[in-house]
């Protein structure tokens, strides 16, 4: 396995991050951001509040509605990689402000995801400013302006259950997120691991302030592949490592539907197409 000193750590407060940002995210798909505004212990309370959610009965209360894509998702009903046909072994709460949330844990998941959001299209403002001209050009507008009034970015809780020792199960098979940018704080476990351009498989750090940043298959459509959608898998502990439950929270930016991410996609029909393909519409 490659070094994980290849992806470095990049500070928001540095003079040149504009351009650390965008040559991580042309070279990996992925960057390691430190020194972000997003609030950390909110997200670790997010974590403790949202691990005893999933412990408790409570969840098929608020089962997955297939259409809207909101609510509760059970192992039995999880997504799987494009190309894989076995189910993650993971369940999951899908987060809009305007769905469906247990009225006690709602505010901080809002608090949280308007903080985000904000970030995010902080950074694909960041992005587009270092675009080459003739990449800009394609774009059928800013990359920034096609996430305002969006109804469609998603805040995912997930918890990943122990998995048995010896067993083949993927916690997450490798994957590429469908939307334009993924913003994922620190989750509280190991496990998350970046595919290079070479093929090798990289351990991605886990330290408590970061955030990652992944380019999603939408952002990669519309710049015709400048910069590239990043794969990535969760693994499963090892034999001599604790197998423990883990918790992770990515926020996915989406565009409005009506975009048009090039002359092949709207917004809209991608998505559609890769709910599709993972077995969740």
């Amino acid at each position: 396995m490659a070094n994980v000193s290849e992806l470095s750590q990049l500070s928001c407060r540095h003079p040149e991050f504009h351009f650390q940002l965008l040559s991580s995210l042309q070279q990996f798909g992925f960057a390691v951001v430190v020194d972000h505004p997003l609030t950390l212990r909110r997200v670790q309370r997010i974590y403790r509040d949202w691990h005893i959610f999933f412990s408790q009965d409570r969840a098929q209360a608020y089962a997955m509605n297939s259409s809207e894509q909101d609510g509760y998702f059970s192992v039995g009903e999880a997504e799987h990689a494009k190309g894989y046909l076995q189910r993650d072994h993971k369940e999951y709460f899908q987060f809009y402000p305007w769905g469906r949330c247990p009225a006690s844990l709602r505010d901080d998941l809002c608090a949280y995801f308007d903080e985000a959001v904000a970030f995010g299209a902080t950074l694909l403002g960041l992005v587009a400013e270092q675009l080459p001209d003739e990449v800009n050009a394609r774009l059928s507008e800013p990359l920034q302006r096609m996430i305002h009034g969006s109804q469609r970015s998603m805040l995912r809780i997930t918890h990943y259950p122990p998995v048995q020792k010896d067993s083949e199960l993927m916690r997450a098979a490798p994957h590429e997120d469908i939307n334009l940018l993924t913003l994922l704080p620190a989750a509280d476990g190991p496990g998350l691991e970046l595919r290079l351009q070479s093929g090798e498989w990289i351990k991605v750090p886990q330290l408590p302030e970061q955030l990652i940043v992944n380019v999603g298959d939408m952002l990669q459509e519309a710049t015709a592949g400048y910069l590239p959608s990043a794969t990535h898998r969760v693994v499963a502990p090892l034999a001599n490592e604790r197998n423990q439950s883990r918790m992770s929270m990515p926020l996915f930016l989406h565009p409005r539907p009506e975009v048009a991410l090039s002359q092949r996609y709207t917004a809209a029909h991608y998505l559609s197409k890769r709910l599709y393909e993972m077995g969740v519409a």
